[in-house]
């Protein structure tokens, strides 16, 4: 099967793509998680994954602010607290709001969203979803915002 990325939507009222990410949802400012909402999601998909990422930080995999399974494959807000958490960049079970570094410039994260055709076992590291549930992703997209301190 081809990968759709026509569909599947990903949206939030608290920034707008490509923007600034509010100080409330970062780790300094209160450390909220941004509120998703997905649409599209394919009558195929089993389970929806997300995972929130920032390339640009200095390390060589970027940093992992959160990853999180067991999301139902529903249109509508996503709940991640009744979802399973794997590991964060900290390898924390947890939701760890954008802190780049002082001075190092803006640093987009994408919230990712991925439809899948069957469910994630256990709690993989980002790296390790990617690897074991490529060939189950049926549809993915991302909304990306911009923070810097």
């Amino acid at each position: 099967m081809g990968l759709n990325i026509a569909d599947l939507k990903v949206t939030t009222d608290d920034f707008e793509p490509g923007g600034r990410i509010p100080d409330r949802i970062s780790a300094d400012g209160g450390n909220t998680e941004p509120r998703l909402t997905v649409t599209g999601v394919p009558a195929d998909a089993v389970e929806l994954a997300l995972i929130a990422h920032d390339p640009d930080a200095p390390l060589p995999h970027g940093f992992t602010h959160g990853t999180t399974y067991g999301l139902p494959a529903t249109d509508g807000p996503i709940d991640t607290a009744s979802a399973r958490r794997g590991p964060n960049g900290m390898g924390e079970a947890a939701w760890t709001g954008p802190q780049p570094p002082h001075g190092h410039g803006d640093h987009r994260y994408y919230f990712w969203v991925y439809a899948l055709s069957k469910p994630v076992e256990g709690t993989p590291s980002r790296e390790e979803f990617l690897e074991q549930y490529a060939d189950a992703i049926v549809e993915q997209n991302r909304v990306v915002g911009v923070f810097s301190r």
